[in-house]
């Protein structure tokens, strides 16, 4: 089965919540080495939320994998390819993590390997009022009736019909007005 990884940020959030120049912030969260991409950059705040929304989807590409969770974000390392395609590498694991950049938002999918067959959609969710719940109809949509999602112990998300686990991968994400979801299989 492939795994698939999504993270969405808010920037508008990300702006009135988060002070990433702070004390320690870049170098609890980013190597060395993503420190001087994001120092030089013409846009370091946005260069942050990038990379953090980079290591978010790979972090959920790698935990479907291992079904293990951890905080580790300086294992994680970021490197831009493109304006919309970037790659993570965990350890031995390297994951293509294709992404959008708008006014509003940053939205990052991980694949360790590109996918014909995804389908993701973001979601404005006014605030966070039942985002959830709004993220969870909308990819019930692409199913039948009988179709439920359930999340596992550690908190991953799965498809099942009547009691059987889909073998799609599936991810999901939310932050301020924003919800995110990915789908393949």
């Amino acid at each position: 089965m492939h795994s698939i990884g999504n993270d969405i940020v808010d920037l508008h959030l990300a702006k009135t919540q988060s002070n990433w120049q702070r004390k320690g912030f870049l170098q609890k969260q980013f190597t060395e080495e993503e420190q001087t991409v994001i120092l030089t950059s013409k846009d370091p705040f946005l260069q942050v939320w990038l990379f953090w929304s980079m290591k978010e989807a790979a972090y959920k590409c790698y935990t479907q994998k291992y079904q293990k969770r951890f905080f580790a974000p300086q294992k994680f390392l970021c490197k831009n390819l493109s304006n919309s395609e970037g790659i993570v590498t965990i350890g031995s694991e390297v994951y293509v993590v294709t992404y959008s950049i708008t006014a509003d938002y940053i939205h990052s999918i991980a694949q360790k390997h590109i996918s014909e067959k995804m389908v993701s959609k973001i979601i404005f969710t006014k605030n966070g009022l039942s985002s959830t719940k709004m993220i969870a109809q909308s990819v019930l949509s692409h199913f039948s009736a009988e179709v439920s999602l359930k999340k596992n112990k550690i908190g991953i998300p799965y498809l099942y019909q009547q009691q059987h686990k889909m073998p799609n991968s599936i991810t999901i994400s939310h932050h301020g007005n924003y919800g995110a979801y990915a789908i393949i299989g």
